[in-house]
Formats: structure tokens, C-alpha cells, sequence
């Protein structure tokens, strides 16, 4: 017989489950994205007329945690905990398999609470038994709150169990936390829980921003706690301050409706935080409005290993599986089209491909002194052989537009 379940963990986890259910239903059908842009329209990648590989031989597959990836995509962590979450991601995870990409999950603490949960996180590795499968927890659950104890070390290990992990996301969402009407936003003691998550944890530990960005100095920060990459998660994409004063607004609660309109853009764009964090040295995920393989070519170019999709492939989900594998096939044309465009052959050449910021990005990278060039992986040839050009060495009049 299973072990009686504590009755305030089993309202928690239903508490829980019941909101999973409305982020579902509110980030696939409502207006919830942010109304400022990503800034990839912001990049522009110069053309090369006179590209060295035909576009059938560019090659897309990178490595990743020492994982081999055939796209650098992650299917974000978005969901689990709810009914409707099992179809959603035994759907993601079918098309991570096929396609040889990355798949996380929701946040996972619902299934701690309620383990009868356990499944709609554990048919993603079911259904993806060769992807690199990401967990996630939240860093307001490493911290002692007004309801509630700590993950510990036990949780941490039955986190990454659950779905055979191989790495685990601490997200990092206060901006979400604040105007969530149930919301956690205790924070003293999260950079001594991280540096305990990361020597606890069985696997790499990647922190992922939800929306607002990572700056030059978090990153740092967080690359000194220990973790082995950072998701940047900025502004862009899907705004949870927006999902939460929908939410907030369904219960009657203006206060903190207003407050989530109020905070709706609140934060770094994009392509702004990749730039930043890109100081910390350590490999880098763009997620926040990434909507097309152009996109994430732009966030390669500007240094980062993979990019995230969240939204886009959740409404998709919802149509079925052949929605999902279509977007996909979509992106690695479209990526692979601008990497060929640029001069280049593979995803690394991007990080040397000449390109041009201007707009809002070159504004928020001037203010803050962040310079959009990439610096090239150490052994990167620097001049291409006699007589031909490669996009490792671009011509240093297009290089200087770069600055």
C-alpha cells in the first residue's frame, strides 16, 4: 500500500495542478506576449553573394552538455502536473526524439507534492528516449518561504529520477512570483541554496530566467555558484506577469492585475541578455521570442550554443503531432538558409559571421557598454586559405560593422 499522503500536500499539490491547468489554457490562446520586441529584428547578418558549401552540406547538429544535438534547439520546459499536460508533452517529446533536439519540462514540484502527478513529466523521456532531457525546479522552492519547506537533496534526486534527467533547469522567475496572486518571492539565502543545488544535484544545473533576462553581472554571479549554463530567458517571448494578471483578473484581484500589466515588459530583451551574459563564459541558451530558425541564427550569431521555443510549439501541440514536426522542419530550413546566406557551413560559423546591430539593441549595448561582437572559439582560423574566403575570417571592413 502506498504511503498515506499528508492532506495539506495533497490540497498543495492540487492547488498547484489546477494553476498548471490555467498557464496551459492562458500562454497557448490569450494575448500574453510582451509588447516589446526580442531585438532580432535588431541583428542583421550581412550577406555573403558568394557562399564556399552548397546549402545541402551546411551542417546543424551541435554538442551541448556533451550531448550530440542534430538542431541547436530546446523545446523550453512548459508544462506537466495536469491532466492536458500528459498529451502536450508526450506530443513535444515524439518530435524532440525525431528531431533530434532538447526537451524540458514544467516545474516539477507538483509531482513531489502529489507523486500521482509523476507521469505527465515521466512520458517525456518515455516518449524521447535518446534526448537530452532537462528537469526543472524553481529557485523560490530552494528557500525557506511562508508555506512550505525546502527542496532538499532527496527531492532534488527524485526531480531528476522522474524523468531520467540529464540536466536540471532552476528557473529563476520572481518577476512572475510577484504578481502571482499565490506567489513565493522570499529570495535571502537563494545564491547559498544554488551553490547547494549545484553540489547536490547528479546533473549539470542550468539557471533559466522566465522572461525577464539575465544581465552581465547575474551571470557572472551564477558561473561562480557553480552552474554549468545559463538559459537567459528574456523579454520578448511569452510575458508571465501577463499570464499571472490574467489570472489575477479572474479572481477579482486588481491589485495585482495591475500590477502584472504594469510589469508586462519588465526586463532585458533577448538579445540584449545574451550579449551580456556572455561574459560569464559558460554556454548560453536564448529563449524570449525566438520564432523562426532566422531568429535563432541571429541569437547564434550573437553567442549563444542553443535556442529556446516555447509558445509557438505549445499552440502547435494543441493541433497535434504533425503541427510540431512541421514548425521544426520549418526552422532547420530557415536556419540553415541563413547560415548558408552568411558565408558559413556549419552553426559555429555563426559566431564569426559579420552583422549588424542597430535599433533598439545597439541602444540598450551602447548604454550599457556590452559589445554585440562574438569572440570566435579558441583555435578559430583567422585567415581563410589563399583564394578563398571563409565566414571564419570575415573581410575586416564588414568585421568593423560588427562593433
Amino acid at each position: 500500500m502506498a504511503p498515506r499522503r499528508p492532506e495539506r500536500d495533497v490540497a498543495a499539490a492540487d492547488l498547484i495542478a489546477r494553476r498548471k491547468g490555467e498557464h496551459l489554457t492562458l500562454a497557448a490562446g490569450r494575448d500574453v506576449e510582451t509588447r516589446r520586441r526580442a531585438g532580432w529584428d535588431d541583428v542583421q547578418l550581412v550577406h555573403d553573394a558568394l557562399p564556399a558549401v552548397d546549402a545541402a552540406d551546411v551542417l546543424l547538429g551541435t554538442r551541448f552538455l556533451g550531448h550530440e544535438l542534430r538542431l541547436p534547439l530546446v523545446i523550453s520546459g512548459m508544462t506537466g502536473g495536469h491532466p492536458r499536460a500528459s498529451e502536450v508533452n508526450d506530443i513535444l517529446a515524439r518530435a524532440a526524439e525525431k528531431a533530434g533536439v532538447a526537451i524540458g519540462v514544467g516545474s516539477q514540484r507538483a509531482a513531489l507534492r502529489d507523486p500521482r502527478l509523476a507521469p505527465t513529466y515521466a512520458i517525456v523521456r518515455e516518449r524521447a528516449p535518446t534526448a537530452l532531457v532537462i528537469a526543472n525546479v524553481g529557485v523560490s522552492q530552494l528557500v525557506a518561504q511562508d508555506e512550505g519547506t525546502p527542496l532538499d537533496a532527496t527531492d532534488i534526486a527524485a526531480v531528476v529520477a522522474m524523468i531520467r534527467a540529464d540536466a536540471i533547469a532552476l528557473h529563476l522567475n520572481y518577476l512572475e512570483e510577484s504578481v502571482q496572486p499565490e506567489g513565493q518571492t522570499r529570495a535571502r539565502g537563494a545564491a547559498a541554496a544554488i551553490r547547494a543545488l549545484v553540489r547536490r544535484s547528479p546533473v549539470p544545473v542550468i539557471a533559466k530566467e522566465t522572461g525577464a533576462g539575465i544581465s552581465r553581472v547575474v551571470a557572472q554571479r551564477l558561473r561562480a555558484l557553480g552552474v554549468k549554463a545559463i538559459d537567459v530567458g528574456g523579454v520578448g517571448g511569452t510575458s508571465f506577469a501577463a499570464v499571472e494578471a490574467l489570472r489575477a483578473g479572474e479572481r477579482s484581484d486588481a491589485r495585482r492585475e495591475q500590477l502584472g500589466e504594469h510589469f508586462r515588459d519588465w526586463g532585458i530583451p533577448t538579445a540584449v541578455s545574451v550579449v551580456g551574459a556572455r561574459a560569464a563564459r559558460l554556454p548560453l541558451i536564448a529563449t524570449g521570442g525566438v520564432r523562426s530558425g532566422l531568429d535563432a541564427a541571429k541569437a547564434l550569431a550573437l553567442g549563444a550554443a542553443l535556442v529556446g521555443v516555447g509558445r509557438p510549439l505549445l499552440q502547435r501541440a494543441l493541433e497535434g503531432q504533425a503541427a510540431v514536426d512541421e514548425w521544426i522542419a520549418r526552422f532547420a530550413l530557415e536556419l540553415r538558409t541563413a547560415i548558408f546566406l552568411s558565408g558559413g557551413s556549419t552553426v559555429a560559423d555563426l559566431r564569426a559571421a559579420p552583422l549588424v546591430v542597430e535599433g533598439d539593441t545597439a541602444a540598450w549595448l551602447a548604454q550599457l557598454r556590452w559589445n554585440a561582437r562574438a569572440a570566435a572559439p579558441p583555435g578559430r582560423r583567422t585567415s581563410p586559405p589563399l583564394g578563398r574566403r571563409s565566414a571564419d575570417a570575415p573581410a575586416a571592413a564588414e568585421g568593423a560593422s560588427r562593433r
